[in-house]
């Protein structure tokens, strides 16, 4: 009997200590129209959260609780899905417009509230309602619990900041799915592929604005793949370098090396690599 009960003291306190190295943080995601240039066009205005394309990046460790006010200040219906986030117990907080929820009205808002457990790696979140998510999207990072490291024996020296591949088009997309609705044809193809919102180095008009990832030589490097892609699947590789996989869609994998990467629309790719070879641009 005491033996007992002294197990049910231990389970108690392990109980109380996750608890509490549990947090829960706050977002504030307002939808907006914001004015971009790219591809030489001198204006075009897109749906954004918080005035950024891509969206913000949410970072939290695994367990934590997270809360998302969305206050919708643009000019479409809206939703929000955390793509990948097992919704436990909060199936009305995964987002699809006309499935969990009804789609948030110009001018009102609505509260997500998850909890990120059992995963950890890298997922993404994105607008549910149309094609709202070719610029409405954003990084989400769920780290090992305080104290705890990456389950890979090769630790690594930094993380880069998270790489989100897109697609632009030079139209609004909301009229591209609408054409290739009304027409019953595919839609237009984009104009341009991006990193982390930015058309690559052969585009017009791009050379400024291209996005760049600083490393150090002999370092270890962790890279986050996301394809926020529409429709495309994406080829990824670094010249020059290999690549040691270690997660997929927040969830670890057998470490294995490749020097080439597939990314359907929606998935996402951890990876090590060590820069060694001589600085340049690759």
């Amino acid at each position: 009997m005491p033996s007992s009960g002294c197990a049910c003291w231990l389970l108690s306190l392990a109980l109380l200590w996750s608890l509490a190295a549990a947090k829960e943080q706050y977002h504030e995601f307002v939808i907006r129209e914001t004015t971009v240039k790219r591809l030489c066009k001198t204006s075009q205005t897109v749906m954004t959260v918080n005035g950024q394309f891509p969206g913000p990046t949410l970072e939290m460790e695994e367990g934590d609780s997270v809360v998302v006010n969305l206050i919708n200040r643009g000019s479409y219906n809206v939703t929000l899905h955390w793509h990948g986030v097992r919704q436990m117990r909060t199936g009305w907080s995964d987002g699809p417009e006309y499935v969990t929820q009804c789609p948030v009205r110009p001018g009102q808002s609505y509260r997500y509230r998850f909890t990120v457990a059992g995963q950890e790696g890298t997922l993404w979140w994105h607008a549910h309602s149309s094609w709202l998510r070719a610029t409405v999207y954003g990084a989400l990072l769920i780290r090992p619990r305080h104290g705890s490291s990456y389950p890979f024996d090769a630790q690594p020296t930094r993380e880069l900041d998270p790489i989100l591949l897109g697609e632009w088009w030079d139209m609004n997309p909301v009229d591209v799915v609408r054409a290739a609705t009304r027409t019953g044809a595919a839609p237009n193809i984009s104009d341009a592929l991006t990193v982390n919102g930015q058309p690559g180095d052969l585009y017009k008009c791009s050379s400024q604005d291209t996005a760049v990832f600083p490393v150090k030589s002999g370092e270890t490097n962790l890279l986050r793949f996301i394809n926020a892609a529409l429709n495309t699947e994406l080829f990824v590789s670094l010249a020059g370098h290999n690549m040691t996989v270690v997660g997929a869609d927040a969830s670890y994998t057998k470490p294995y090396n490749t020097s080439l990467l597939l990314l359907a629309p929606g998935q996402t790719t951890d990876v090590l690599v060590t820069f060694d070879q001589p600085p340049g641009r690759y």
